[in-house]
């Protein structure tokens, strides 16, 4: 990667260092040859020194993985750009979990698998109707800034966007996939991501989208984000709540669309009118109340008066199992774990995240070496706890982060850009009702409100973990692509 001339005085040279693999995987009888592309792209950037041209500077080195259908008409193939989330994640989820050709045995709840673990192929994988690029932001995976260069102009809202944007573009330029139907995917932040690209690739590049699939979406934090004076997160959690303490068992044996119909319905009307009440509640209304959450939620009563009717997510997931010394998962409420102490309102760790990332991480380390040839001795940066930490969102001071307000200028400029969005039942980070709430509150015409579609699962953040909901969510997000390709 390194100009080695010797001279040192000679700034250091980068350069891509993308390596290519040829391919087969088999889908439905039909075998499909494509060819792996790997590696770090050199993003520059133009300077200007004293007002004169000094050259395109390298920035920053992305890694990347793009698979692509040999023999096939650019012009009316598919590409999906995808990235996962945190901030502070690597796209290995995305990839290795639901779209990729090849995929991890993670194993799901109650039958988790151990290591060491396995890659098996994946002929529900996207890439049967559409090429791939997985991309990991700076600070993830192996994409770092470039030396002399701070990582903390790309751990923030606007420079991850920037950043994220100049990679589409010039995959798109270099591989001349101008005129090919075009789509990003994103999971959890990369949601928030993804709402922002769509509007800053067609203002700044006029790099317009066929489609964007939301996973797990967060468009507008607050509408989950449980701080000092906001009651909506305590309505929009209630049905997760219910979801989940019916996965566990509190909450007899009625049928799971009937429990989230009574949820939705209360969380809607009822609750927002009863946590707007303060203490002008009366003492029969706070009964009532406390004994419609206590149903819902399969927590006692006791504790819903003490927390002053309002359930803070992981107080949830501390206390719904605390009487079988068990805490759930806030990625998935359907794991469980073990905590050392029992009288917290917090816990050790997620255990719906501890419970498959060993696979993810062993499963990437192993494919991108031995499969894909790719040679880098840089730890692969999973989730990096420090991005996430120092990540910066000064662009949203005095008020929450959202960009409901971007996505929603993108489907008014594009009327052809349409919206698949995916979320899980037990999903208790981004809550399915918090989802549903943003939606219902974009700013769209009536007509373009046709152009969202969304779908659910029986299972949590990471829903493809779940292998019913796999098998579906990949059979929905392809036709979504077919139908949106406009081919």
């Amino acid at each position: 990667m390194a100009d080695t001339t010797g001279d040192d005085t000679k700034p250091l040279e980068l350069t891509d260092d993308l390596v290519t693999t040829s391919h087969t995987l088999t889908v439905k009888r039909r075998k499909l040859t494509y060819t792996a592309t790997t590696g770090r792209l050199v993003l520059r950037q133009e300077v200007l020194t004293d007002g004169k041209f000094d050259g395109h500077l390298p920035k920053a080195e992305v890694f990347l993985t793009a698979y692509t259908l040999d023999d096939a008409d650019p012009t009316q193939r598919p590409v999906t750009f995808a990235f996962n989330g945190g901030p502070g994640s690597a796209s290995v989820w995305l990839h290795l979990g639901l779209f990729g050709p090849r995929r991890v045995v993670s194993g799901d709840v109650g039958d988790p698998a151990p290591p060491p673990y396995s890659l098996v192929d994946n002929p529900e994988s996207l890439l049967a109707h559409s090429d791939l690029v997985f991309i990991d932001p700076v600070g993830t995976g192996y994409s770092r800034a470039a030396k002399n260069e701070k990582p903390a102009d790309y751990h923030g809202f606007q420079g991850d966007l920037e950043s994220v944007g100049e990679v589409i573009r010039l995959w798109t330029t270099r591989n001349g996939r101008w005129l090919s139907p075009k789509f990003i995917a994103g999971e959890s932040y990369g949601t928030t991501r993804a709402g922002g690209l769509a509007h800053l690739l067609q203002s700044r590049h006029g790099l317009y989208l066929n489609g964007i699939i939301l996973i797990s979406a967060v468009l507008d934090f607050g509408s989950l984000d449980f701080t000092k004076g906001n009651d909506l997160p305590y309505s929009t959690f209630l049905p997760t709540y219910a979801a989940i303490a019916h996965y566990h068992g509190l909450l007899g044996d009625r049928p799971l669309a009937d429990v989230l119909a009574e949820a939705e319905e209360y969380a809607a009307r009822d609750y927002p009118w009863v946590l707007s009440q303060g203490s002008r509640l009366s003492d029969a209304d706070r009964t009532a109340a406390i004994a419609k959450l206590a149903s819902l939620t399969g927590l006692s009563e006791d504790f819903l008066d003490r927390v002053d009717l309002r359930v803070e997510h992981v107080r949830f997931y501390t206390e719904l199992l605390r009487h079988r010394r068990q805490t759930v998962g806030r990625l998935d409420g359907r794991f469980t774990g073990w905590d050392p102490d029992y009288a917290r309102e917090h816990w050790e760790n997620d255990p719906s995240i501890t419970a498959i990332s060993g696979a993810y991480a062993a499963a990437l380390n192993h494919y991108v070496r031995a499969e894909l040839e790719y040679p880098n001795d840089l730890p692969y940066e999973v989730l990096s706890e420090t991005t996430n930490e120092n990540w910066s969102y000064k662009e949203f001071e005095n008020s929450h982060v959202t960009v409901a307000d971007k996505l929603a200028t993108a489907m008014r400029a594009n009327p052809h850009l349409k919206v698949h969005v995916a979320s899980g039942y037990t999903d208790g980070a981004t809550p399915y009702f918090a989802t549903e709430h943003v939606l219902a509150h974009l700013q769209l015409p009536a007509e373009l409100r046709e152009n969202i579609e969304v779908a659910y699962y029986e299972a949590g953040h990471m829903m493809y973990v779940h292998e019913p909901s796999r098998i579906q969510q990949s059979k929905d997000i392809a036709e979504f692509v077919r139908s949106a390709s406009n081919r």
